[in-house]
C-alpha cells in the first residue's frame, strides 16, 4: 500500500487557514494555482533558454565591437580621436581614453546577474584582458572600463538597449494579461455556477425552517438543475404528506371526541349518589384525560406545518408563558431581553416553550426562564430545581410517547423539539445550576 505524504501539523493547520472556505474560491483556487505553476514553467523555460541564448549573442557582439576598436587604436596610436569618432558614429559607443588604474567592479543590481555574467563571459573571451563593469552611474548605460597601454583607461559607455532584448516585457506581459483574463472569465462562469447553488441551498434552508417557499427555478449546470428539480419534487412530495397526515388526524380526532362528548353527557345525567359520587368522579377524571391525550396526540402529528412564520416580538411571547406556568400554581422567575424580535410560527413557539416550562413545574417547585442574544441568535433555558435526568437518559426522552416519571403522554418534549428544530434552531438537556434539569433552546435569527 503507498505511503500518504504526511505533512507536519503546522503546516497543515497554516493550509487549512489559508483555504477559502466557499465553493467559489476553492473552485478559483483550483483554476488559478495550476494557471500560475503554468506560466510560471513558460517563463522560467523562456528566460532560462531563449532570453539566454540571446543575451549571450547580443553581449558577444558588443564584446567583439569593443575587440576591434580596441585592437585598432593599439595598432594606430596615432588615429585614437578618428577610431574613438568612428566607433560613436558607427557602432553607437561613446569611447574615452582616461589616465588611472582599474578599480574594483561595481555592484550590480540583483536583476542584472545574468545579464552581466553573459557580459563579462563574452569580453573575456574577446578582449583577454581585465574590465570592470559599472552598472550604477548611468541608468542608460553600461560603463566598461579595461586597461590600455601607456596607463590609460579605456571608459565604454555601452547603451543598455543594446544588451536587452525587448521581447522579454512583451512575453511578460502577455503571460500576465492571459492570465487575467482567464481568470476573469473562469470567476464569472464559476460565480453564475456557485449563485444557482446558493440559492438551492437558501431554498432548502428555509424549507427546512418551515417558510412558505415557491418552486425554485432551475439553473446553472446541468447537475445543478436536476437538483433544483429534485428539490421542488421533494417539496410537494412534503408538503402533501404533510396535508393528508394533518387532514386524518383531524378525522381520528373527531371521530373519537364524538364517543367522548356522549360519554360525558351520559355521566352529567346519571344520578348521583354517596356510593357513586367517586366513581363518577374518577370516570369524569378519566375522559378529561382522554380528550387531552387525543389532543396531544394531534398537536404532535400537525407540528407547525399550518401556520405561517411572521416576525414575533419574544419578549410578550415568554411573559405568556410565565403567567401561564404561574396561574398553574409554579414558582417561576422571567429574565428576557427587551425588544427582540424573530420569525416565529408564534402559536407552535409558544406551545413548545409552554411544554418545557410545565414539563418542569410538574417535577420541580422553582422554575426560571432565561433568554439572552448570542452570536447568531438567541438562546433561552428553562431551569428546574427537580429530580432532574440522568445524562444516558437525556435522548431517550425525546422520543414520542416516553412518558417521565411524573406521567402524561410523553409527548410534550417530542413536540418541542419538533417545533424548534423546524425553527432551524435545537434542544439540549444539561444540568442545571438549580440542581435539577436544564433545557437550553437556541433558536437563530
Amino acid at each position: 500500500m503507498a505511503s500518504r505524504l504526511a505533512l507536519p501539523p503546522a503546516v497543515a493547520q497554516a493550509l487549512k487557514a489559508l483555504m477559502p472556505r466557499g465553493l467559489l474560491g476553492r473552485s478559483l483556487l483550483i483554476v488559478l494555482v495550476p494557471l500560475v505553476v503554468v506560466q510560471a514553467v513558460a517563463l522560467q523555460l523562456f528566460y532560462g533558454t531563449h532570453m539566454s541564448i540571446v543575451s549571450r549573442r547580443l553581449s558577444a557582439a558588443i564584446a567583439g565591437e569593443i575587440a576591434i576598436v580596441i585592437d585598432a587604436l593599439e595598432r594606430a596610436p596615432e588615429y585614437q580621436a578618428r577610431v574613438l569618432a568612428g566607433a560613436y558614429d558607427r557602432l553607437e559607443l561613446k569611447m574615452r581614453l582616461v589616465p588611472g588604474m582599474l578599480g574594483p567592479a561595481h555592484e550590480r543590481p540583483p536583476q542584472l546577474e545574468v545579464l552581466e555574467r553573459s557580459l563579462v563571459t563574452a569580453l573575456e573571451e574577446r578582449l583577454r584582458r581585465p574590465v570592470a563593469l559599472d552598472w550604477q552611474s548611468d541608468p542608460f548605460s553600461v560603463i566598461l572600463r579595461t586597461e590600455m597601454q601607456g596607463g590609460l583607461l579605456l571608459e565604454v559607455d555601452v547603451p543598455r538597449k543594446r544588451l536587452f532584448a525587448g521581447t522579454l516585457s512583451l512575453f511578460v506581459a502577455w503571460l500576465v494579461g492571459s492570465s487575467l483574463l482567464l481568470f476573469g472569465i473562469a470567476a464569472l462562469f464559476l460565480r453564475n455556477q456557485v449563485r444557482s447553488i446558493r440559492r438551492l441551498a437558501r431554498a432548502m434552508d428555509a424549507f427546512g425552517r418551515g417558510h412558505e417557499t415557491a418552486p425554485l427555478r432551475p439553473g446553472g449546470a446541468t447537475e445543478v438543475r436536476q437538483a433544483a428539480s429534485a428539490f421542488n419534487v421533494m417539496q410537494e412530495r412534503v408538503r402533501r404528506f404533510l396535508a393528508q397526515r394533518t387532514q386524518m388526524l383531524a378525522g381520528v380526532s373527531h371521530d373519537l371526541r364524538t364517543p367522548l362528548t356522549r360519554m360525558r353527557l351520559a355521566l352529567a345525567m346519571m344520578k348521583v349518589d354517596e356510593a357513586n359520587r367517586r366513581d363518577m368522579a374518577d370516570l369524569t377524571a378519566d375522559l378529561e384525560e382522554m380528550d387531552r391525550m387525543i389532543g396531544g396526540y394531534l398537536a404532535f402529528a400537525r407540528g407547525v406545518g399550518e401556520e405561517t412564520a411572521e416576525l414575533t416580538e419574544l419578549a410578550p411571547l415568554l411573559d405568556d408563558v410565565a403567567r401561564h406556568a404561574r396561574r398553574a400554581g409554579a414558582e417561576v422567575s422571567l429574565a428576557r431581553p427587551e425588544e427582540v424580535t424573530l420569525m416565529l410560527r408564534a402559536d407552535a413557539f409558544r406551545r413548545a416553550i409552554t411544554n418545557l416550562v410545565d414539563n418542569a413545574r410538574r417535577h420541580a417547585r422553582r422554575v426560571a426562564i432565561a433568554a439572552q442574544l448570542v452570536p447568531g441568535g438567541v438562546c433561552l433555558t428553562v431551569d428546574d430545581d427537580g429530580p432532574g435526568i440522568a445524562p444516558e437518559r437525556r435522548a431517550d426522552v425525546f422520543r414520542p410517547f416516553e412518558a417521565g416519571a411524573g406521567g402524561g403522554t410523553g409527548l410534550g418534549l417530542s413536540i418541542a423539539l419538533d417545533v424548534v428544530r423546524a425553527h432551524g434552531g435545537d434542544i439540549v438537556l444539561e444540568d442545571s445550576p438549580l440542581g435539577g434539569l436544564r433545557v437550553r433552546v437556541t433558536v437563530p435569527t
